[in-house]
Parts: C-alpha cells; structure tokens; sequence
C-alpha cells in the first residue's frame, strides 16, 4: 500500500501540535486542508487514527502510521541534505516558507534532562530536539506508540522495532536535612518514622521514594509533597519540609558522597541505582546515529559505569 506524504505529514503534525489548528499554523496551511489530509489517510488505511479531543491522541491504528510518518520526514530530511539543500532551503510549495531543520522527539527524564542529556544535544549539529519529559521508566511507552524517535528509558526489555544501548547508572540516596532527621528520626527511619515523617515526591509517577519505604516499612503511608521540578524538588529537600532520594553523581553535582550543606545520608549504606538504556527505532539513519553518539559520549562522562 502506498502512503500520501502530505497525509503522513499531517498526522505527524496534528499528534505533535496537540490540535488541527495547531498542525494547521506548523504546515502553513489552513485547518480545512489538515482535516482532509487525515480524513484521506483514515480512509487509505479504513480505520480511525487520532482521538479528536484535546490533545489528540493517535489511536492504536495511528501509532503504526505515525512511526511511518517519523521515520519519512527524518530520511527525507537527510536526503535533502545530501543534496545540498543545506545550502538552498527547500520552500513549502503552498506557502513559499522555508523548510525546517529535521526535528528528534525525544523521551526522557527530568533528572537527566538537568544533567547530562542536554549537554549531550549540544554537541549535535543540524537538529532541532522535541523533548518528551517522563518517567524513566515511562519514556518507553511514548517510543513505543510512537511519539518520539528515541527514549532514555530504565526499562531494560526491547520495545519491538527498536535497538537498546546501556548509557549508565543514575545513583539515588534517601536524604534529608539534618534538623529533619533529628526531628523526625532520632531513632534512624524506623517503620514508624517513616509512616510519619513527610516525604517529598516529583511528581504522581515518581517511585523512587516508594522503592525505598517498600524496602523499609512496606505499610507506610506518609504525607507528601508533589514537587514536579527538578530544582524545586531538591530546594524543597534542602529547606527542610520533607526527606527524598537525592541523586548522587560526583560528575554533575546533586548529592555529594559526603553531603553537605545541612544535608545527611538517612541510611549510609542504602542506596537506588536506576540503570539508564537509550532506546531508538532500528532505523538506518545518520541523525539518529549522531544523536546516539553524542548521548552515549555524555552518558560515559557524567553516569557511573552500569
């Protein structure tokens, strides 16, 4: 079956945009000529492919085609360049504007996105990055139905159709201030202490803490905080309001092995490795491979060896 090039742009747009206005402003061209394209590919492929709510959503249907759709505007884009369209900018025939740089969706977590990813980015050249920002060990799900290209992902097993390359260890430490402890655990985070003692969580899908109180008082349910910020989250931490696992990596600050500034280890001994694997579409692709490179070089300077 062939597919219109112009219909998969669309989907790509519409999923990407979050709405047929949206994908309307990012091609150029009105919303009337969005909802025809993706009414076309839905009757080229006889099923429904997005959700129309808001955002849309690509159906199970649409996640197939939207990879198909990912993987045609990245290879286009590289031909383009090596026809020398780098130097004369293809035009949008129906708008006259510029075509853009080849753009990477890219999944990964808010801990790494402050630390070592973007860095990474930096060193690619030519690419612009739509960043996807979850859990470690949700990011495959977005690889997965499609929406990004690549993931930074805890998740050891393949997703299918992609190829996986360890990057490293991101090390967590449960910590608090040490006012906190002497409050809340002058006996160490016994069972008890930590039912009552107020933790502190990044956000609704955040484990991590919970891997620890499972560990060591498996029928607590103590009170949280919800701190969806990376910097927030530690200064909420550092101001005393609750304990967390800090992350501890020499290289890129956060916790340091002998703490500090007010800061104390609640349990020395414990402590949370989170192995970290990029996973990308088995695609043979230059940009792809280029961005592999520059994540796989940052993750060896700034992650501990998995």
């Amino acid at each position: 079956m062939r597919w219109d090039s112009r219909q998969l742009e669309a989907l790509a747009a519409v999923v990407a945009e979050g709405s047929f206005d949206a994908a309307a402003r990012a091609l150029h061209v009105t919303p009337s000529a969005v909802s025809q394209r993706i009414r076309g590919l839905e009757n080229a492929a006889g099923s429904v492919l997005v959700r129309r709510a808001r955002p849309v959503v690509a159906t199970p249907s649409g996640q197939a085609l939207l990879r198909l759709a990912r993987q045609t505007e990245l290879l286009g884009a590289e031909v383009a360049v090596e026809l020398g369209a780098q130097d004369t900018p293809a035009q949008n025939v129906e708008s006259g504007a510029p075509a853009r740089l080849v753009t990477v969706p890219l999944a990964v977590s808010a801990d790494s996105l402050a630390t070592w990813v973007l860095p990474a980015l930096a060193q690619v050249e030519g690419v612009t990055f739509d960043l996807h920002r979850a859990d470690d060990s949700r990011t495959a799900d977005l690889l997965r139905e499609g929406v990004v290209m690549a993931a930074v992902t805890s998740q050891t097993a393949q997703v299918q159709g992609c190829r996986s390359t360890p990057l490293g260890i991101m090390r967590y430490r449960p910590a608090c201030t040490r006012a906190f402890a002497e409050r809340w655990f002058p006996d160490g985070p016994t069972p008890d202490a930590l039912a009552a003692a107020p933790v502190v969580v990044f956000d609704r899908t955040d484990d991590l803490q919970d891997v620890y109180l499972r560990a060591r008082a498996p029928h607590a349910r103590p009170p949280r905080y919800h701190v969806p910020s990376t910097v927030e989250y530690e200064d909420t931490i550092r101001l005393g309001l609750g304990w967390g696992m800090l992350l501890e990596q020499p290289t890129i600050g956060g916790l340091q092995a002998g703490t500090g500034g007010g800061i104390t280890l609640m349990e020395p001994g414990y402590v949370l490795d989170v192995p970290l694997h990029l996973q990308q579409w088995k695609l043979r692709s230059a940009v792809l491979d280029r961005v592999t490179a520059a994540l796989r070089k940052e993750a060896t300077r700034k992650l501990l060896p998995a």
